[in-house]
């Protein structure tokens, strides 16, 4: 089994209801995303996926949300966007770019400080 991973940033803001504490406020994090996808062979040119293309489909991602109040973005709406929610909806996006392919997403981690991560993954 290969694993390929790759990690992204961006900064948003957001406010998660009836949790309680500072996070009810609105506040912002400067994010990272990785992004490890598995396979068990290599294609023509050696690669389980060319990191270029995991990239851009993990940026065309991210930009819907970068710099964005994510409270007010639809896929968001009647929901927290918290970290989790953040990690299974890129979770998904790239799961549907990966239909055709033999891969499967292993694992989206999202940290929202140095010291804090969620991780989201099918088993």
């Amino acid at each position: 089994m290969y694993e390929v991973t790759i990690k992204k940033s961006f900064s948003a803001a957001h406010i998660l209801k009836e949790i309680g504490g500072k996070c009810e406020d609105l506040h912002g994090h400067n994010f990272v995303v990785e992004v490890t996808v598995k396979g068990e062979s290599l294609n023509k040119e050696d690669l389980l996926i060319d990191f270029r293309v995991l990239k851009g489909w993990t940026n065309e991602i991210l930009e819907q949300l970068d710099h964005k109040y994510l409270n007010q973005i639809d896929i968001f709406k009647g929901m927290n966007p918290s970290s989790e929610q953040i990690a299974r909806y890129i979770h998904d996006r790239l799961t549907d770019n990966m239909k055709s392919m033999d891969l499967k997403v292993s694992r989206v981690t999202v940290w929202e400080s140095e010291n804090a991560r969620v991780a989201y993954y099918d088993d």
